[in-house]
């Protein structure tokens, strides 16, 4: 059997079981806002936020300070907008 890709295995227990539930929900935001006992933005927004968990995740990065800043977004140490706008002012910085 192959290894797990690295989106999967970087994923927390909790993130695994809420995409589990969204496949059994076959992909339903309104019957998986039902399950959790919360709001479909409730449910919408943790569903963005773990797309972006899984596009960092997959991103390679060389540079160390971006893949610091990556790694820290993707372990929820800091949020991504901040991370993004670190990154960006670091390459943009690097221009110069």
């Amino acid at each position: 059997m192959d290894a797990l890709p690295i989106w999967m295995a970087s994923l927390e227990d909790e993130d695994a079981a809420f995409i589990k539930r969204f496949v059994l929900a076959s992909g339903s935001l309104k019957e998986m806002a039902a399950q959790y006992g919360v709001s479909y933005p409730t449910v919408r927004l943790r569903l963005d936020r773990l797309i972006q968990k899984i596009r960092l995740s997959e991103e390679t990065e060389a540079d160390p300070y971006v893949a610091l800043v990556k790694r820290l977004a993707v372990e929820d140490k800091l949020d991504f907008d901040t991370a993004k706008l670190l990154i960006s002012s670091y390459r943009k910085a690097k221009e110069v």
